[in-house]
């Protein structure tokens, strides 16, 4: 028989906030992390973090540690201690942190070192900092976790692939506890120039609060951004047998591929994984009665998941769009939003998206905006898609 799996602690540093509260009340406000940079370049804006995470842990450990790693430590002590710091057998406790591009700050960085002043100032920490699994391994080490520290890479998936693989591990037997979710920290003029060159980033240098417009008729790209999302999962029993408070319960997940293109949305691959989510939540889509969409901003991928919501569960469910607000976390986005997700079932409200003056016509979605509204009865779908035709779907229930 399978497990049932729980929530049971939330941690996060946004462009909204430091913590998961900070961030839920900007979300619930409506306020845009959005903000103009220091470069000259094409796309000059991007959403920074609220808080640095340098001066939460603590210098002497933050120079050990890439931005990506810093994130991901720093939610990884607020889950857990928001989770009541579990007591749990360490060969029972897992982590999976999932990321885009883990420490390419500290890659781009210690080469701009070595090419401007030698191989004796390069950090002799460099290669830990700039591996991809750091987030996942230091976290592992701050909790003592010896059941497996896992990494999954998938581009903006990353965070919800991070999920779903927690919950079958939890599922296979393999773990009693989890902390998962994503993080990444790679706003960087490469970064930006990089996917600007791509036209995928939103030009809106002017009005950066109002740049990133999920769903809107005037939309021209997303909003680079910075943070980190982790939750505490629990096999059901073991929260039980300590008393532990449930937020949430994750009912199910699946993870597709398109193998169609390196960077476009594929309809068919994301509908499917929402379909593959709620088979395996053994719910039907009329169970779903909120989604929080994927919905980056960018021309032509906001229109593909509103078709693939629309296939897969009907128009029926209210959306929102929270990178409206917080920008596009790449690899800690999932995470976010499932951070999100929770908050909205234990405290019944939807965050609005912002920015939405004119829904473009080709989507035929019950979209949340104005303000936070009720969160609608049912089941609550996470989706998280990214480049390279990764797709996944979590299903959330209260």
């Amino acid at each position: 028989m399978r497990s049932d799996v729980v929530i049971t602690g939330l941690g996060a540093t946004t462009p909204l906030g430091g913590n998961v509260t900070t961030t839920w009340e900007g979300l619930l406000a409506g306020r845009s992390g959005v903000r103009t940079t220091e470069w000259d370049l094409p796309a000059r804006i991007a959403a920074l973090l609220a808080d640095d995470p340098a001066e939460v842990l603590g210098r002497p450990l933050a120079r050990r540690l890439d931005r990506c790693e810093q994130v991901a430590l720093v939610a990884a002590r607020e889950a857990w201690a928001d989770a009541g710091s579990p007591q749990v057998d360490p060969v029972r406790l897992a982590v999976v942190i999932g990321t885009g591009t883990g420490g390419a700050l500290t890659m781009l960085g210690q080469d701009d070192i070595l090419e401007k002043e030698g191989v004796r100032r390069v950090s002799p920490h460099t290669v830990p900092m700039l591996m991809a699994n750091g987030p996942a391994a230091w976290v592992s080490i701050e909790l003592g976790a010896r059941g497996g520290a896992h990494a999954p890479v998938s581009a903006c998936a990353s965070g919800s692939e991070a999920i779903a693989m927690g919950l079958d591990l939890i599922r296979l037997g393999r773990a009693d506890v989890v902390v998962a979710g994503g993080a990444e920290a790679c706003v960087h003029p490469l970064t930006l120039a990089g996917f600007a060159q791509a036209r995928t980033l939103s030009k809106r240098n002017d009005e950066p609060e109002l740049a990133s417009r999920p769903f809107d008729a005037g939309r021209d790209g997303f909003v680079l951004g910075e943070g980190a999302g982790l939750v505490v999962m629990e096999r059901a029993a073991f929260a039980a047998a300590r008393g532990a408070r449930v937020l949430a319960t994750l009912a199910g997940a699946a993870i597709t591929s398109n193998a169609v293109h390196i960077t476009a949305s594929d309809v068919e691959g994301q509908s499917r994984a929402i379909t593959a989510a709620l088979r395996e939540a053994e719910l039907d889509p009329v169970d779903v009665g909120h989604v929080s969409a994927h919905a980056t901003s960018t021309p032509e991928g906001d229109p593909v998941e509103a078709e693939a919501i629309g296939r897969a569960v009907g128009g029926h469910p209210s959306v929102t769009a929270i990178k409206s607000m917080l920008g596009h976390l790449c690899g800690g986005a999932g995470g976010v939003a499932a951070v999100a997700a929770v908050r909205s079932i234990v405290e019944g409200l939807v965050p609005p998206t912002i920015n939405l003056d004119t829904l473009d016509p080709r989507i035929e979605l019950d979209v949340v905006r104005g303000s936070a509204a009720p969160l609608p009865h049912g089941a609550v779908l996470v989706n998280a898609f990214g480049f390279g035709g990764h797709n996944a779907s979590l299903v959330l229930g209260r």
